[in-house]
Parts: structure tokens; C-alpha cells; sequence
């Protein structure tokens, strides 16, 4: 175990330099950002304050949020707005596959709010918008990034089987900080829709932030956890508090740190570990599509 000091945030009058990142610009980017206003288009990107926006939408890349911009989960950790959604758009599955089309996205990540007030969590959006980018732009691999079903089975295999090669589910933390950090959710409930979609015969992808008060061996154990209930991916990050509102960062985790879980997790059955201060769900992760299924 490498233990190295814990840098706290009261501490520090700005992030550490490892967390340093440049401001988006570019033309490609002002293409993309063009793009998704033209066509009435939600990217997690914008609306979850991601670090890697710049970089992403510069190599012409983005990833797209349907179902709306409002939740109906309150996280202590997400910047997406929380309350009674309104929009539901049944075309909204067109305007993103032409926008992956235009945009000549060789893989495209797909993610969406909770939908907890629909019947089928939105299943049938998220089916169709795979569905039809697939038949618009039939050379695109996809990664759908879905929320919780809330243990509505049929809705889970609904949004999962339009033909996205990954399938992910971010956990966000460990188990003893879920009432904290997902107060509407649960940690074993999370695992169980991983198996499910393992089961289902799918690509599985999971993420979780570091940095908000869990211990090196509560991540060795979710590790363990996630490869029992058949993820393949895992992706962790430094979580970086979105405004004053949401939940305060506890530590910054050294690089080192990250290093050091990126090769425990492979050590404990992961076939891909995307482990970094800056690394969000999707970031890299057309590299994700490669795993073996076997």
C-alpha cells in the first residue's frame, strides 16, 4: 500500500498543479459547441463541469446527455440540476444520431438524467437513440453510460439492448459513503444491475470518484465487489467539489495514488483500469471497446 500525505483542500488556496487544466478552445471545439446548440442538444460535458471538455470537443468528441438536463435525484456530487423534469422529446433520438453523423464520431458516449417519474426510466428513448444512430451511422461504436433503474429490471434490458458495445454504470463511491454521496441509491442495488448486464452478454464499465473521504481499503474492496459481479472497466478520478451547494473534496489524491489503484485493479481481475487525477467516465473511452468479451 502506498501511503504519501494527504493534501488537503482548507489547506491550499488553489488545486494542486496536477489538477491544472486549459481552458476549451480551438476551432474544432467552436464546431462542436455550434453543433449541439444548433440542434437543441444536452452534453454532459457542459452541464457536469468536466474537466476534460477542451481536449474532448477539440478532437471533435462529445458526450451526449439525452432525457433533458434536469434529474430527479438530488447527488450530492453532480452539477446537473435537480427537480421535475418536463422535456421528453420522442425525437430527440433522431437529432442525436444525425448529429453523431455529422460530427463523423467514430464512437460516441451516450448518458442521460434519472427519470425516476417515467414508468420505464426512459428505457425506450434510450433504446431508440441507439437503434438509430446505429442505422445513421453504422461504422459509430457506442457506449451507453445509464443511470440507476432503481432495480426496474425490464427497463435495464430495454436500454441495453439496442447493439452499444459498452455498456456503463458509474458506482461513484464506495459502499460506506453511498448515503452521502447517493442518497437515492444503493450501493448493492448498483452492483446487481452490473450483473445483470454482464449476464446480458455486454461490455461492463463502471466509474468512482476518489477524494471524498473513502480509504484505500474501501476501494480494494469495491474493486473486489465490481469484479465478483462481472464489470470489466473501471475508470476513477479526483472529484472536484462543482459549487460551494455540493459535497466538499476531502483530499486530493496524489497521481502516485491513482498509479498505484490503476495496477491493484488489473492485479484483482479488471481487463481495463482508466486511473487518473483528471480521468472522468468517458474520457478515452473509445480505447474501451477493444476489451474482450471473453
Amino acid at each position: 500500500m502506498i501511503e504519501l500525505p494527504v493534501i488537503a483542500p482548507e489547506k491550499r488556496t488553489r488545486k494542486p498543479d496536477w489538477l491544472r487544466v486549459k481552458l476549451p478552445i480551438g476551432p474544432e471545439y467552436a464546431k462542436v459547441r455550434q453543433l449541439v446548440d444548433d440542434n437543441k442538444l444536452h452534453t454532459i460535458c457542459e452541464s457536469g463541469n468536466c474537466p476534460n471538455m477542451g481536449e474532448c470537443w477539440g478532437a471533435g468528441t462529445a458526450t451526449f446527455m439525452i432525457l433533458g438536463n434536469v434529474c430527479t435525484r438530488s447527488c450530492s456530487f453532480c452539477a446537473v440540476a435537480t427537480g421535475r423534469p418536463t422535456e421528453y422529446d420522442t425525437d430527440e433520438p433522431r437529432r442525436v444520431a444525425e448529429a453523431i453523423k455529422t460530427m463523423g464520431v467514430k464512437h460516441a458516449v451516450i448518458t442521460s438524467v434519472n427519470r425516476d417519474e417515467l414508468k420505464d426510466r426512459g428505457a425506450e428513448i434510450w433504446y431508440q437513440t441507439v437503434v438509430q444512430t446505429k442505422q445513421i451511422s453504422p461504422a459509430t461504436t457506442i457506449e451507453t453510460l445509464i443511470p440507476d433503474t432503481k432495480g426496474n429490471w425490464d427497463a435495464l434490458y430495454r436500454m441495453i439492448e439496442g447493439g452499444q458495445e459498452v455498456v456503463s454504470h458509474n458506482m461513484e463511491t464506495v459502499g460506506r459513503l453511498y448515503r452521502m454521496v447517493r442518497p437515492q441509491a444503493k450501493y448493492e442495488r448498483s452492483l446487481e444491475q452490473i450483473k445483470r448486464t454482464r449476464e446480458a452478454g455486454k461490455r461492463t464499465k463502471s466509474g468512482i470518484m476518489l477524494g471524498v473521504g473513502e480509504t484505500q481499503d474501501e476501494v480494494f474492496k469495491a474493486m473486489d465487489h465490481l469484479v465478483e459481479h462481472g464489470l470489466m472497466i473501471l475508470t476513477l478520478g479526483q472529484y472536484l467539489q462543482p459549487t460551494k451547494m455540493h459535497l466538499e473534496v476531502a483530499e486530493f489524491i496524489h497521481p502516485d495514488i491513482f498509479e498505484m489503484y490503476r495496477e491493484e485493479g488489473l492485479r484483482r481481475g479488471l481487463k481495463y483500469v482508466e486511473s487518473g487525477p483528471l480521468v472522468r467516465s468517458s474520457y478515452h473511452a473509445e480505447r474501451h471497446v477493444n476489451v474482450p468479451l471473453d
